[in-house]
């Protein structure tokens, strides 16, 4: 154990920061009681005007996301590992067990249960009526949205060695694209499960079982006709979504999911480094090393911001053009792993202890003054810029493999 803890690299101190953006806490809510130390990722979703959370002793709740006044909160009895995910009318979780459930997003009533066959650690996704439900064990599982009967099944094996997570399933076009353990990247029709293409991303490399891993464990990013993807100790890849074609890779391996705006991807790697890539060819723009081995989230994008966060329960803001940080904010102690959510020109975080908080900003013309950590109760003034920008075309963002278990990160 000991070995363990001293051949592992320390994280990177933080250090004082010039504070070019002054941000304004909205709002802050610990309804419900986050993951403990599961390190499993329950990812908000918001949908509307609500935004959905759930944790991992079974309780779901909407808040109203301008306000985070509570709208419904209930408790599944579900040990909850995957989720939520929403549409128009139900917000989905799926279980440890293998459990799927629909409640209604209104009132948060159950429509229905269903079964599959093994731990559920992704969102689930509806699409056209039917529920995308992605298992432990290598199996897609199509469900009818109205009613949970089982639509069809897609099984892959699972090789003997891989990280802790599954990849989300993103769905468009009528394909369900997935990312899949062994580097590989499948488009399956979803109304009827069949098989479109498959295209492999990643070659395994090294000698041992875990040098020779090469997950896809995190969401696919998809803008317009172009998929990003991520591996873990492989590559970023962009793919075209009509037949799975390599359009350019480049070498950094990644398990955290995928940012981007009109003109970059933004990337963190697994020793945390954020990066910021050409999305149309993948040369480098900028790269900020100074959080390196702080366990960073997927960046968020929110107006001329790139947003992380970090094991300590730190949000670092950084400047889009630059990487240079330009505001920091502790949610609470507990750490984020999960990808920050924008909408409606806020952003949000949700730490495992269950905070959800809700920020804007407001860049403040300063060029020079040093800023320690911003602790939480700290509240600045603000007014917010654009938000994060949806591109045209197709950015699959990354399947990101999360390695091991009980002690990764997002």
């Amino acid at each position: 154990m000991g070995n363990d803890s001293d051949n592992a690299e320390p994280p990177t101190p933080l250090t004082d920061i010039v504070a070019t953006a002054d941000l304004k806490k909205v709002w802050s809510q610990n309804i419900v009681k986050g993951t403990d130390e599961l390190f499993i990722k329950l990812a908000p979703v918001i949908l509307g005007e609500q935004i959905f959370i759930a944790d991992t002793r079974g309780d779901i709740a909407s808040l109203y996301a301008d306000t985070g006044k509570k709208i419904w909160r209930i408790d599944s009895d579900l040990p909850i590992t995957g989720g939520p995910g929403a549409d128009e009318n139900l917000v989905l979780v799926g279980s440890s067990e293998g459990d799927v459930l629909a409640l209604a997003n209104d009132t948060g009533d159950e429509i229905w249960r269903s079964k599959v066959s093994s731990e559920i650690l992704s969102s689930p996704r509806e699409s056209d009526a039917v529920v995308i439900i992605r298992t432990i064990d290598g199996k897609i599982f199509a469900i009818d949205a109205t009613n949970g009967e089982r639509l069809w099944i897609y099984d892959r094996s699972v090789p003997t060695l891989t990280l802790r997570g599954t990849s989300t399933p993103v769905i468009s076009r009528g394909l369900v694209i997935v990312g899949f353990d062994g580097g590989r990247v499948t488009a399956l029709e979803l109304k009827t499960g069949k098989l479109i293409w498959e295209t492999k991303v990643a070659i395994s490399r090294g000698r041992s079982e875990l040098e020779r891993m090469v997950d896809i464990d995190s969401q696919p990013l998809i803008i317009g006709d172009t998929i990003y993807v991520t591996t873990f100790q492989a590559n970023v890849t962009a793919l075209s979504l009509d037949r799975g074609q390599v359009l350019w890779q480049r070498d950094i391996s990644s398990h955290s999911e995928l940012g981007a705006d009109d003109e970059n991807l933004y990337v963190t790697d697994h020793e945390g480094n954020v990066w910021a890539i050409d999305r149309f060819s993948g040369t480098s723009v900028w790269k900020q090393e100074k959080l390196a081995h702080r366990k960073v989230t997927g960046p968020a994008i929110l107006g001329d911001k790139v947003v992380v966060g970090d094991f300590e329960g730190y949000l670092h803001w950084l400047d889009i053009t630059t990487g240079d940080f330009t505001a920091r904010v502790e949610v609470e102690e507990d750490p984020i792993l999960t990808k920050p959510i924008v909408s409606n020109d806020m952003l949000f975080a949700y730490s495992s202890g269950g905070r959800l908080a809700a920020y804007t900003y407001v860049n403040n013309g300063v060029s020079g003054r040093p800023n320690k950590p911003v602790p939480k109760e700290a509240v600045e003034t603000v007014t917010q810029e654009p938000e994060e920008v949806k591109e045209e075309r197709s950015f699959f963002g990354k399947i990101l493999n999360v390695f091991s278990s009980d002690d990764e990160e997002e």
